[in-house]
């Protein structure tokens, strides 16, 4: 290609670089390598950036053509054109729609509208034919860059308010990139597919209609937001779709219901009320933390959950973290009997926070008298109950709220102390993991951020320290390079549940900067003051959260030991009723969480609530087993019933009731 433009040379993944005029784009950087590749081609990457087929190449640059078979590509590009599809068809049906922004989110996307009349299912279904029809007429897509007053005057022509404020909030005066889907236009930075029958016709699905304020402001217009999902195969959208049906069995929203453990109410928004059922799996699960805690060298305290602003500033909570605490104005000239609590004396009222996290607090122990490098490390855990504030759209559950208890704990230390530490955490969180049914975990070490503190030689050390301590236990990394705090850097633990989810958890920091600003040391052996590494870390977050993740991990049939109810022993006959006390009373002696079941229902029906509320163990007993002193034996998701003496099944029970670390 020599057309007198200045040349510029284009490295292809192997290595090669040939020469092209300037400007050339990459689909004539394709069609000059090959027929078979330009009718294939459905992209570059250009340098690295996603890039469309029509856009200009105008200096030299690294180049690769991307073709279907290249799957995040091809995905991003597929769930960016349904959008736009899918924008078109609505307003091809309802042309007094506004439509406003589309973006590509995981396993889809989402537009959102702003229409008088709420979308219905019958509504999804029509715009799903017109988005088929006009994938099949293979309307070519095209692209432009237009100027901001030409782009302004387009929109304000053909009544589209929202896409006017958009223009109005790109910052700087570069020009604007738009796109047409046949006749159809948006306001789009790109890249795009050639034409619309590039989409698959059978590989993705309209999912729902929700609400959705226009920029995030509750103030603004209420708009209504069209999710959809989009894979390159129908298989693979069928198993997507698999994927949903059995998360939304396991919910553990739904599950608590089912099992009677929690609710939450509009009186105490993202705060649990927990059930006796749900609190026997809190307690038994803290009890456990407490043991492994202890075995581990961990001292237990507790600090105040009101802590007056100053302490807060001190940290630097109060400027970087405010937006998420719960203030506590509180006057102290009250008399706290006689006085109306809604009137102040601003000169004698104390700004206070509900605490957001424990570390300030746990300084402030630590500093409690002179410390010795012979105390260190030093160990302190809290079961800390927090407040945080999120926004009402993002709680869901008991995954994501405002009040919640994490298994905390910081570690003072020296420097020198880290790596040990840092091994010593990994094992212990292993071990915390593995017996509580997640065997692998995955660990990701976030480095050193362009803006930080401290010296780059401090940072070699302690990043170096973290990496030898992962080699030292036998672990495999994932590096994300610049994610760590601006402190210091952190290993992020993630769980990958029995459907394939991946959560975070488990949490190791290294942190130099609280005990500087908080003034914390101690006495080294050179007799001086020295300030001490703080080292931030949890296995489980906090209870709230990984209770969800287990009653969703095991589809709310959780191991014996956490089992609420652990054993329902029912009766046959109304004559077994004075046997089926005495077994409940045997397995309690031997630490079994059992309980009696002797209405006058038929067996089945009690065995099949029993099951619905996930029991683990149901022994039915009637005339026989009184005779024999057996139970009949029903385990959750069997459907055979085994016989066993009652010597038998106790101490089988009182086994399978022990928690790991006890065994």
């Amino acid at each position: 290609m020599h057309d007198g433009r200045p040349q510029i040379s284009l490295t292809f993944p192997d290595g090669n670089a040939r020469s092209f005029p300037s400007g050339v784009t990459p689909a004539d950087v394709a069609a000059e390598i090959s027929t078979s590749l330009r009718k294939k081609a459905i992209s570059a990457h250009v340098d690295g950036r996603h890039w469309d087929l029509q856009w200009p190449i105008e200096a030299d640059a690294a180049i690769a053509i991307n073709t279907m078979k290249d799957e995040a590509p091809a995905l991003e590009l597929i769930r960016h054109d349904l959008a736009h599809i899918m924008a078109r068809a609505v307003q091809e049906i309802w042309p007094d729609v506004n439509v406003t922004i589309g973006p590509v989110i995981d396993n889809g996307w989402y537009y959102d509208f702003d229409r008088a009349e709420p979308f219905t299912p019958e509504d999804l279904g029509a715009i799903e034919k017109k988005m088929k029809e006009i994938i099949n007429k293979r309307d070519v897509v095209s692209t432009e860059v237009w100027d901001r007053a030409r782009a302004v005057k387009h929109y304000e022509d053909n009544g589209e308010p929202y896409k006017v404020e958009l223009i109005g909030s790109i910052p700087g005066d570069e020009p604007l990139r738009m796109y047409w889907h046949g006749d159809w236009q948006d306001l789009c930075r790109g890249p795009h597919l050639q034409h619309t029958g590039q989409v698959p016709g059978d590989s993705w699905k309209l999912m729902s209609v929700a609400g959705a304020y226009w920029r995030g402001d509750s103030s603004r217009q209420m708009l209504q937001r069209i999710y959809g999902v989009a894979f390159q195969s129908r298989d693979d959208l069928k198993k997507y779709l698999n994927f949903l049906e059995e998360a939304e069995r396991r919910d553990h929203r739904k599950l608590g219901r089912e099992m009677d453990l929690f609710h939450m109410q509009e009186e105490a928004p993202g705060q649990v009320f927990w059930h006796p059922d749900g609190w026997t799996i809190y307690t038994a699960l803290q009890d456990y933390m407490r043991r492994k805690q202890r075995a581990g060298g961990y001292r237990e305290i507790n600090t105040p959950q009101v802590v007056d602003r100053k302490l807060w500033e001190a940290s630097g909570h109060w400027d970087k973290y405010q937006h998420h605490m719960f203030v506590v104005e509180v006057d102290e000239s009250r008399d706290g009997e006689n006085d109306d609590a809604a009137v102040r004396n601003k000169a004698q009222t104390r700004i206070n926070a509900l605490k957001p996290m424990n570390c300030p607090c746990h300084v402030q122990v630590f500093n409690q008298g002179l410390k010795s490098y012979r105390d260190l490390p030093l160990r302190l855990a809290e079961f800390g109950s927090c407040a945080r504030f999120e926004p009402s759209g993002a709680l869901h559950g008991i995954m994501r709220v405002r009040g919640f208890t994490q298994d905390d704990a910081h570690i003072f230390c020296t420097e020198e102390q880290i790596q040990e530490e840092c091994a010593r955490f990994i094992d212990f969180l292993a071990g915390v993991y593995r017996e509580l049914g997640f065997p692998e975990f995955e660990i990701r070490f976030a480095t050193r951020p362009e803006k930080r503190v401290g010296s780059d030689e401090s940072w070699d050390y302690v990043e170096g320290a973290l990496e030898k301590a992962i080699e030292a236990v036998g672990r495999d990394y994932t590096l994300e390079p610049g994610d760590g705090a601006f402190y210091g850097p952190k290993l992020d633990f993630y769980l990958t549940d029995a459907i394939g989810r991946v959560w975070q958890c488990g949490t190791f920091q290294v942190d130099p900067n609280l005990p500087e600003r908080l003034g914390a040391t101690y006495i080294a052996a050179d007799g001086e003051k020295h300030r001490p590494y703080m080292l931030h870390r949890a296995a489980l977050g906090s209870f709230e959260r990984f209770i969800g993740i287990l009653i969703e991990n095991w589809e709310g049939k959780l191991p014996f030991w956490l089992a609420p109810r652990q054993v329902v022993v029912a009766s046959i006959t109304s004559e077994a009723d004075d046997y089926v006390h005495e077994v409940v009373a045997r397995l309690g002696a031997a630490g079994v969480r059992a309980e009696a079941d002797i209405r006058n229902e038929k067996i089945n029906y009690k065995v099949r609530e029993h099951s619905l509320g996930k029991v683990p163990v149901i022994l039915a007993c009637g005339a026989r087993e009184v005779e024999e002193r057996s139970v009949s034996v029903r385990r959750l998701g069997q459907k055979q019933t085994t016989a066993a003496t009652l010597d038998e099944i106790t101490a089988e029970l009182e086994r399978a009731a022990t928690p790991p670390d006890l065994l």
